[in-house]
């Protein structure tokens, strides 16, 4: 798919300014946030993925279809995070201008992380090695076993049923997440696309979509710009605050549903022992399971977290007979108001359940 530049933008752009603020759709609510910010008075954009559902599958309603086909503008992360999404660009939103945040050559990006447990001491090395040797004989497997499903789970908002289910044995829990394996097909190599959680990738995308809007929109140019300016300035306040509220957590180890978090705890110095399933919440082989079972022991993991998105099983499965914690992390803000406030509620939130497990 063609990818505008920024700066190619900014050279092109008309001489005659528009009337209005362009129609602007984001796929996720820390990205509507951002645009939002930077949008301020003069407009505000659509939201694609919104509530508990997944972002990884994910089923547009007519309405949102409506919302890309009127669109001028686009920001999203990437098909890294929205493999569904790029075909329907392609299909409804062929006019638009598409920023694809992930790529764009400012962003910070970090590898997707296949092993089961992250390396953080040699210890973990050792640990990570053996995982991997099991991931490969099992966990490739139950991806392809699931492959076939992709296209009958489309929104994880239809797996709250698989709560019923937290009550059965391990094979039951494993059974039970074959509902989420519809990501089993996705590429699990390359870039980590959680990107959004690193704030000075916000910062970066906060330039960037000042310098999109002001080329479609060259009458209110000085707004956009000011509005992003604004908008770090209040960011990095929000950081601080995260840093501080994170300084109890140094010298503690968690474990997280999925792999969702390398860029917050690259920032922000938080040790991640490992994750349940896989960056794009691929459903876990028995051999996963198993190796954060042994992880949480072996490292005595202080919290392991669930999603709202997702059922608790799998965490009630590997904490079974360990003092270890649980509590809900979520790296999309679900349950916060979306809007201008919801990017820096959403670290905060994120600070606050890590500290407070």
């Amino acid at each position: 798919m063609f990818r505008t530049s920024i700066t190619s933008l900014i050279i092109a752009s008309p001489i005659a300014a528009l009337a209005d603020a362009p129609n602007v759709v984001t796929d996720i609510a820390p990205v509507h946030s951002l645009v939002a910010q930077v949008m301020g008075d003069l407009g505000q954009p659509e939201l694609l993925v919104t509530g508990n559902a997944s972002p990884h599958s994910f089923a547009l309603r007519p309405s949102q279809a409506q919302a890309l086909e009127n669109a001028q503008v686009v920001f999203f992360i990437g098909e890294d995070l929205t493999p569904w999404l790029e075909p329907v660009l392609e299909r409804v939103a062929s006019k638009a201008t598409l920023v694809e945040l992930l790529h764009l050559p400012q962003t910070t990006t970090l590898e997707f992380r296949n092993e089961a447990a992250f390396a953080h001491d040699d210890d973990d090395d050792h640990a990570e090695h053996d995982d991997h040797d099991k991931h490969d004989d099992h966990d490739d497997h139950a991806e392809h076993d699931d492959h076939d499903k992709h296209d009958d789970h489309d929104d994880h908002a239809e797996h709250d049923d698989h709560a019923e289910h937290d009550d059965h044995d391990d094979h039951a829990e494993q059974d039970e997440h074959k509902g989420h394996d519809d990501h089993a097909g996705h590429n699990h190599d390359g870039v980590d696309p959680h990107a959004w959680l690193s704030p000075d990738n916000a910062a970066v995308w906060l330039d960037a979509i000042a310098a999109t809007l002001s080329a479609q929109d060259p009458e209110h140019a000085s707004n956009y710009f000011t509005n992003a300016a604004s908008a770090k300035e209040e960011l990095a306040a929000t950081v601080a605050e995260v840093e501080k509220t994170l300084l109890p957590t140094k010298g503690k180890k968690y474990v997280v549903f999925h792999d969702a978090y390398h860029y917050f705890e690259e920032k922000f110095d938080i040790e991640v022992s490992g994750a349940i399933s896989l960056g794009d919440a691929t459903t876990p082989g028995p051999a996963r399971v198993e190796r954060i079972q042994n992880l949480v022991r072996e490292l005595n993991i202080s919290c392991a977290f669930s999603e709202p998105q997702y059922s608790e099983g799998l965490v009630k499965t590997v904490l079974e007979g360990t003092d270890a914690q649980s509590a809900v992390l979520d790296p999309l803000g679900a349950r916060l108001p979306i809007g201008t406030s919801h990017y820096n509620a959403l670290l905060r939130d994120l600070a606050t359940s890590i500290a407070g497990c």
